[in-house]
């Protein structure tokens, strides 16, 4: 029989439906395998189910050469060496399309959360220094009638903008190509990257990680953007040069971000923890029980497929 490993938990539905056809290697003790143990049980199995955390590179992919199928539980791979792979022939995949409204609905929480200082507003609740109403205290911004700015107009970057039709926005987005399906659809502006962040009002990152969208929000991008914009980031951490916005947001260069995601995740620094113009999340965007029972299926899904011999669903390339 056939063997797959996975490397950390995930929703029974997609360990299920892979039992009903291999044999399945999970992590016993603990929620996942440490490195060594990857490496280690890798060279038993002839498909892997990968998380974000889990690096394919090209080293690993050499020494693993009975592994038949990559599959990653997200929707990103900046993990998995994809050069390395496409030029060899590695099948990977990922799970796109299933957590693209989810991840969307996260960065509109954490878009009114930051415009509404919702967690100064808690954090003086629960020290109790409030003092009744006052007209002027912790006052925010509206949503309504803005000029929003998507910064990738794929999937996510598209069902955000479904979500706020209703706020009356004008919507701006920056995208790799042009897309007049959703000039059509969304009455948006195509413009290219700095005139976005210089007229938009609010600022929601949905690219990949690459080498082009590495740091592109960067000192010199936080000081064209509008005292009054909100950024708002659910895509990678690394996308932006997280010392640098830690310094605009200290110079209140603009007013605030929303963040899903950090540059050297788990850790985040004491500088960012101590502002209170941000809004911090642990990397939730797709952390619904919807969402993630629909990811572990198709990323099961991927591995059934390719290990019968057929196309997988969702391929990275």
């Amino acid at each position: 029989m056939k063997k797959v490993l996975i490397t950390q938990m995930i929703p029974k539905e997609g360990i299920d439906l892979l039992k009903e056809h291999f044999e399945v290697i999970l992590p016993v003790d603990e929620e996942k395998f440490d490195r060594e143990s990857i490496e280690r049980e890798s060279k038993k199995v002839d498909a892997i189910l990968t998380q974000l955390s889990d690096t394919i590179d090209e080293t690993f992919i050499k020494s693993h050469t009975n592994i038949k199928i990559y599959s990653n539980y997200a929707v990103g791979y900046n993990n998995y060496d994809t050069s390395y792979g496409k030029k060899n022939g590695v099948i990977m995949t990922n799970t796109p399309d299933v957590l693209s409204d989810t991840t969307a609905e996260l960065a509109i929480s954490l878009l009114f959360a930051t415009s509404r200082r919702l967690f100064e507003a808690r954090s003086v609740i629960d020290n109790s220094e409030w003092k009744g109403f006052r007209p002027t205290f912790l006052l925010g911004q509206d949503i309504s009638n803005k000029k929003i700015g998507i910064i990738g107009a794929g999937r996510i970057g598209q069902a955000f903008m479904q979500k706020l039709i209703g706020f009356n926005p004008e919507f701006y987005y920056f995208n790799r190509k042009r897309n007049l399906d959703i000039e059509e659809k969304f009455g948006a502006k195509y413009l290219s990257f700095d005139e976005l962040i210089e007229q938009a009002d609010i600022i929601s990152i949905h690219v990949p990680l690459t080498e082009d969208t590495k740091y592109l929000f960067n000192e010199e991008s936080f000081k064209k953007m509008k005292k009054n914009a909100i950024l708002i980031n659910t895509s990678r951490g690394p996308v932006i040069d997280e010392m640098a916005m830690i310094q605009a947001l200290k110079n209140k260069e603009f007013w605030g971000a929303g963040l899903d995601v950090f540059e050297n995740e788990p850790y985040i620094s004491k500088e960012l923890l101590e502002l209170k113009n941000v809004v911090l999340t642990p990397h939730i965007g797709s952390a619904t029980l919807e969402t993630r029972r629909k990811m572990s299926i198709l990323a099961a899904k991927n591995i059934i497929e390719v290990l019968y011999e057929r196309k997988p669903i969702t391929p990275i390339y």
